[in-house]
């Protein structure tokens, strides 16, 4: 029962919950199974009521790994992350147990499950290209990507500097365009188990809106007022949610606009993150709200129920 399982979805579509009740159902079985998280946002201790993270008392027992492992100063890294959930894995397969690899952040599951090669870093040309990024902004360094990958700036859109900085990084190290070695051309990294959560499209975006909303009612302000105390990086100071919480603190924002403009940043990301998955080959996908999903995760996990 050690294969590795991978569960995948648009955020709401209950993932999580697949997770617990496909670990369970194996310990009742009379094996083992820990989560592994691949939640680009849960890395971050504090985190919680945004990235929708289950709470400790929720884990029934059963080992999560990849949660709460930075600080939200620090840049969360995808080789970093490749690198010691591969290693959690493999540990958790030396126990003999299941691992079952959840969450919707497309990248982060790629570079565990295919066999993903990230170039290095070129220390001249990084310093070079955030110069300019601080002197010409994120448009000019878009529209610089535009001209060299139409696909990656596309992908990546004119405001997120870091990625764009890094983009035009390796396409300078590599000659290459940075789109290349995506999910669908790389071989996997080892023989997995992929099920996947999709829902109507109308349902889900009820489903995100009641979550948004859910966010506001379960603590995010003073999840943000105690993130901007402490300190925050780049990356955790723009999640979805917790930007529009930061804004409200700080008055630029009512809180019906941070509530309005996070469901609509939520539902594209939703939109991407259905684009993203539905490339993977050999995945069996599910509705979310089926009453036999359990069962059949179950028997697609072990071959058996």
């Amino acid at each position: 029962m050690s294969q590795l399982v991978v569960i995948v979805g648009a955020t709401g579509t209950g993932k999580s919950e697949l997770s617990l009740e496909l670990a369970t159902a194996i310990a009742d079985a009379g094996g083992a199974a820990e989560i592994v998280s691949a939640d680009a946002m849960q890395l971050y201790r504090g985190m919680d009521v945004g990235t929708a993270k289950v709470g400790v008392g929720e884990r029934r027992g059963i080992p999560h790994h990849m949660l709460d492992v930075l600080d939200p100063t620090q840049e969360a890294s995808v080789a970093d992350y490749q690198a010691d959930t591969r290693a959690v894995i493999e540990n958790i397969e030396t126990r003999g147990a299941t691992p079952i690899l959840v969450g919707g952040s497309g990248l982060y599951v790629s570079s565990v499950i295919q066999d993903f090669r990230f170039p290095g870093t070129d220390a001249v040309i990084r310093a070079r290209l955030e110069s300019e990024l601080l002197a010409q902004g994120s448009r000019m360094l878009h529209s610089r990507l535009r001209s060299v990958d139409a696909d990656a700036a596309a992908a990546i859109g004119p405001h997120n500097g870091r990625r764009l900085v890094r983009a035009l990084e390796v396409i300078e190290m590599t000659g290459e365009p940075f789109g290349s070695g995506l999910p669908e051309e790389s071989l996997p990294w080892r023989e997995a188990v992929i099920i996947g959560l999709q829902a109507p499209r109308e349902q889900l975006v009820r489903r995100l809106d009641a979550r948004v909303n859910s966010m506001w009612t379960g603590g995010i302000l003073e999840e943000a007022a105690a993130l901007t105390e402490s300190g925050l990086g780049v990356t955790a100071s723009r999640a979805i949610g917790y930007a529009q919480a930061f804004a409200q603190l700080a008055g630029s924002l009512a809180q019906s606009a941070a509530i309005e403009q996070t469901a609509a940043l939520t539902r594209r990301y939703a939109r991407r993150q259905v684009g993203w998955f539905r490339r993977y080959r050999g995945a069996q996908w599910l509705e979310y709200d089926d009453p036999g999903r359990h069962a059949t995760a179950f028997e697609r996990a072990v071959g058996q129920y």
